[in-house]
C-alpha cells in the first residue's frame, strides 16, 4: 500500500532504525519518494535502497529547514511525525496544505508534539523527548462525502449526510451547485437535492484548498451524461485517465489530449462490464452505473474497498439497486 512509507519517519525517530518496503498504490502515475528521503537526510539520517526496500539510520535525528520541491502529503505528514523527536527545531518549507495534515498535528499535539503552523505553507516542530497516549476521532473522509454528493448530483435525488466537515470540501460543494444541485451545508451536515439533468462542470485539479485529484474521477462520471462540454484537467498525476476508457465502454463521449479530457454529455449510458484500475475510478464507475440504463458489472473492485466502507450498503439505503456479487 501507499501508506507504509509513512512508518518510516516515526520509526526511523523513536528506534534508530527502520526498514520499510518502497511502496506500492495505484498506478496512476509516478509518485516518488525521494522528498522523504531527501529530508529524513537533512535531519541527520543514513539512507540506502536496497532490493527494493529503503533502510535508514539516525542514533538521534536532528531539527533543520526542509524546503518541499514538490507539495507532498504523505511527504510533509513523513517528515513532521519524524521532527516530533528531533533534537532542535524543524521547519516543513511549502507544506501541504490538507486537512488531513492540520488534523494530524492536532493529534500529535494530543500526544505531546509541539507542532504549530500545520495547514499553511510553512509549519515548525519543536521536538520533544517523548510522546504520550491519547484518544483521538478520526476525521471525516472529505472524498468519501464527496462521491456520494456527486452520485446524487448525477442521478437526481436528495440525500443528507451527517457527520462531515463543509469547510473541507468548498471546492466541491462550488463545482456540484455549478451542475445545478441545491446543496445546504451546515456545521456538521451536508443536504444535497437534484431535480433535473446536471449541467457540465469543468475543472482543474490542484493542491488543497483547489479541486482535488481524487474527486476528478467522480466528476467525470458526473459530466459524462451532463447537458453540455466540460474539460477536466489532470496536474496533479500524469495517468489518471484510465477511468475515461471504461467509461466510454458505457457510451460515453469522452477525448483525452494530454492532461486534458473533453467530455460531451449523452442523455444516458448502458451498463456494461467494466473493471476498476485505481481506486478513484472505481468510485467513478460505480456513479456511472447508478446513472446508466440496464445492469453494470464492476471487475477488481478491491481497488473500491481501499477507501470506501460497505459503500453498496449505503448507497442501497438511498434507493440505489446495487449489491456485491462476490
Amino acid at each position: 500500500m501507499r501508506a507504509s512509507i509513512l512508518v518510516l519517519g516515526p520509526m526511523l525517530a523513536r528506534f534508530g532504525q527502520a526498514r520499510v518496503s518502497l511502496p506500492g498504490g495505484c498506478a496512476i502515475g509516478q509518485r516518488p519518494v525521494n522528498l522523504h528521503i531527501k529530508g529524513l537526510q537533512a535531519m541527520g539520517a543514513e539512507i540506502s535502497i536496497e532490493h527494493g526496500y529503503i533502510e535508514a539510520r539516525a542514533q538521534r535525528l536532528r531539527g533543520a529547514r526542509i524546503f518541499m520541491d514538490l507539495v507532498s502529503v504523505t511527504g510533509t505528514e513523513n517528515l513532521m511525525m519524524a521532527a516530533c523527536l528531533a533534537d532542535g527545531t524543524t521547519v516543513i518549507e511549502n507544506a501541504a496544505r490538507e486537512p488531513e495534515v492540520a488534523e494530524l498535528a492536532h493529534c500529535l499535539n494530543a500526544m505531546g508534539a509541539r507542532i504549530r503552523g500545520a495547514g499553511d505553507g510553512e509549519i515548525v516542530i519543536e521536538g520533544v523527548d517523548r510522546l504520550g497516549g491519547a484518544q483521538w476521532r478520526i476525521m471525516p473522509d472529505r472524498i468519501e462525502a464527496g462521491t456520494f454528493l456527486a452520485a446524487v448530483t448525477a442521478t437526481g435525488g436528495e440525500v443528507l449526510l451527517r457527520d462531515v466537515d463543509p469547510s473541507h470540501m468548498a471546492a466541491v460543494l462550488d463545482k456540484l451547485r455549478e451542475a445545478g444541485a441545491t446543496i445546504d451545508a451546515g456545521v456538521d451536515t451536508v443536504a444535497l437535492s437534484m431535480a433535473s439533468r446536471a449541467r457540465a462542470v469543468s475543472v482543474r485539479t490542484a493542491p488543497y484548498p483547489g479541486f482535488a485529484t481524487d474527486m476528478q474521477a467522480q466528476l467525470m462520471a458526473l459530466d459524462c451524461t451532463a447537458e453540455g462540454t466540460a474539460t477536466l484537467v489532470e496536474t496533479i498525476f500524469e495517468n489518471r485517465f484510465m477511468h475515461a476508457l471504461e467509461l466510454q465502454r458505457m457510451g460515453a463521449q469522452i477525448e483525452i489530449d494530454g492532461n486534458a479530457a473533453v467530455v460531451r454529455g449523452v442523455p444516458r449510458l448502458d451498463g456494461a462490464a467494466v473493471m476498476a484500475t485505481d481506486l478513484r475510478a472505481s468510485a467513478s464507475l460505480v456513479i456511472a452505473g447508478l446513472a446508466a440504463r440496464g445492469e453494470t458489472v464492476i471487475d477488481r473492485i478491491y481497488h473500491l474497498d481501499r477507501g470506501y466502507e460497505a459503500i453498496e450498503r449505503k448507497l442501497s439505503a438511498l434507493g440505489a439497486l446495487i449489491r456485491r456479487a462476490a
